[in-house]
């Protein structure tokens, strides 16, 4: 027999937990159906292997919104720990600070590179190409040829898998904005005078882009702290969290205004479920592929690509204390893309104190060579990169354990945009009462607080019963994705209140 529920939410991340937490303290009827049978936060979660505590990636807790902050302190109001924010780039055999130190990167490039970094700076300014559609032309309008090379192809190369030429502009304009070469030598001279941001806003970064900013807060013991008190405080309200629930299939009857959703459980055994309104944080591709009747986008739907990753956790003997929160590494001599030190993310993460835990982050397709590798072969490549880096001494290393983490990130290809075009079109028309939320739901590049808002102005639209936002705009408008709730309230009230254009 069908368990009906107001709203079913799919997927136990950022975004889905934030719809629920919203939507159970409206006093709405949620349930939220997760695949992991062992923890909710999605790639927010925190990986526990023999009390050693750990991100899949890494995520800072900072955000323009106030509405997100004030949700975040609301959920673990006990928790939070400062951080000082440190990281660096290795490449070709060389440290340098990220953001950089202007005379430390001079240093280290030496004055004719440097020379030649800041003439190609200069001709990309005076000759720009009109209208860049990828990566490559947009980082080399924004900062010139030579940096391009240095400083962005190889390691977004590792990441993607593919070549600056064929990745959408989009995401570099999304992950890069409001970042520019002027600023960054002036904060890089600063930094290299020892110059502190002021006391206040300056100091945790507000207003700066997320590049440059100095410190952040993180949850004593990981980011899964968050979203497990989320979810603790969702039941608490009235509503549901099931682990370990795959989604089969979702069949909307038009008539009826309906939808009826099949689920099979760890334990193999089939629920059904039927709900006014589905909200969806499951990758778009898996989740067309299961609605009926069959979407007129599912083709559009398919086309659409994933990168994976693995993360290969070291666990060794004390080694001199490292600073860094991670480490990007855009030498192409070694295929691991980033370092993580979980010390310094939260000394609480490393249970006897004293361990050096470091993880060697891995960008892949699954099923490529790197996916289907061993665990065994994969630590034991790990041990040689990070040996050869100079983090960690190989024979040093006494456990270690390998976590896959499945469509980690969307791809931004140059065929993307018009995909999820589609899609909208054909759900609007459609499938009403199905809205998407989330990374892979919208199949967008965000960071934790943007899923956050793309649930919690989703939840608004599910109250109200009516579009109040239009969630596709966060991260893209400055209203929406920093301003917050507040920011996109007052753009639909200016909205409204202009008098339409009749047209002749």
């Amino acid at each position: 027999m069908a368990q009906h529920v107001e709203t079913l939410v799919i997927g136990a991340g950022p975004a889905g937990l934030t719809t629920a937490y919203t939507l159970a303290k409206a006093g709405r009827g949620v349930t939220v159906l997760e695949m992991d049978s062992s923890y909710v936060g999605g790639i927010s979660r925190t990986v526990d292997y023999k009390g050693f505590k750990f991100d899949i990636g890494g995520h800072r807790f900072f955000s323009k919104s106030q509405e997100i902050v004030d949700l975040w302190n609301e959920i673990l109001p006990d928790d939070f720990i400062d951080r000082p924010r440190l990281s660096r780039i290795y490449y070709r055999e060389k440290f340098y600070a990220y953001p950089l130190k202007a005379f430390e990167a001079l240093a280290n490039l030496g004055v004719l590179t440097a020379a030649k970094c800041m003439a190609s700076f200069g001709w990309a300014k005076f000759r720009p190409i009109a209208a860049p559609t990828t990566f490559h032309e947009w980082v080399r309008n924004q900062f010139g040829e030579k940096l391009f090379s240095i400083f962005f192809k190889t390691y977004t190369e590792k990441v993607w898998g593919m070549s600056c030429d064929e990745i959408s502009a989009d995401w570099a304009s999304q992950r890069i904005k409001g970042l520019d070469l002027a600023a960054a030598i002036v904060d890089g001279v600063k930094r290299s005078l020892g110059v502190k941001a002021k006391t206040g806003a300056k100091a945790t970064g507000e207003g700066a882009p997320k590049t440059l900013i100095e410190s952040f807060r993180y949850p004593r013991k990981g980011p899964g702290m968050m979203w497990e008190a989320c979810a603790a405080k969702i039941t608490a309200l009235g509503g549901e969290v099931r682990l370990g629930r795959k989604v089969d299939g979702l069949h909307y009857d038009k008539l009826a205004k309906i939808w009826t959703v099949s689920v099979s459980g760890a334990d193999g055994k089939k629920e059904i479920y039927t709900a006014n309104d589905v909200v969806s944080s499951a990758p778009i591709r898996e989740l067309m592929q299961a609605v009926s009747p069959t979407p007129i986008s599912v083709f559009h739907a398919g086309e659409l690509m994933y990168r994976d990753f693995i993360t290969v956790v070291l666990i060794g003997k004390p080694q001199k204390e490292l600073p860094d929160n991670w480490i990007y590494i855009h030498d192409p001599s070694v295929k691991v893309g980033r370092v993580q030190n979980f010390r310094s993310w939260s000394p609480e993460m490393i249970p006897d104190g004293v361990s050096t835990c470091l993880g060697l982050e891995y960008f892949c397709f699954e099923g490529d060579g790197l996916w289907t590798s061993s665990d065994e072969d994969l630590v034991a490549q790990a041990k040689r990169e990070i040996g050869k880096i100079g983090l960690m001494e190989p024979a040093d290393v006494y456990d270690a354990c390998v976590v896959r983490q499945h469509k980690a990130y969307p791809v931004y290809d140059d065929a993307y945009a018009e995909h999820i075009k589609m899609i909208r079109l054909d759900l609007k028309m459609h499938f009403p009462g199905l809205h998407l939320v989330g990374r892979n739901g919208m199949h967008k590049y965000n960071n934790q607080d943007h899923a956050m808002m793309t649930g919690l102005l989703t939840a608004e639209n599910i109250i109200a019963g009516e579009t109040l936002h239009d969630v596709w705009e966060v991260n893209e408008d400055a209203e929406y994705g920093e301003a917050g709730v507040s920011g996109a309230r007052e753009a639909l009230r200016s909205e409204r209140a202009v008098p339409k254009k009749v047209a002749a």
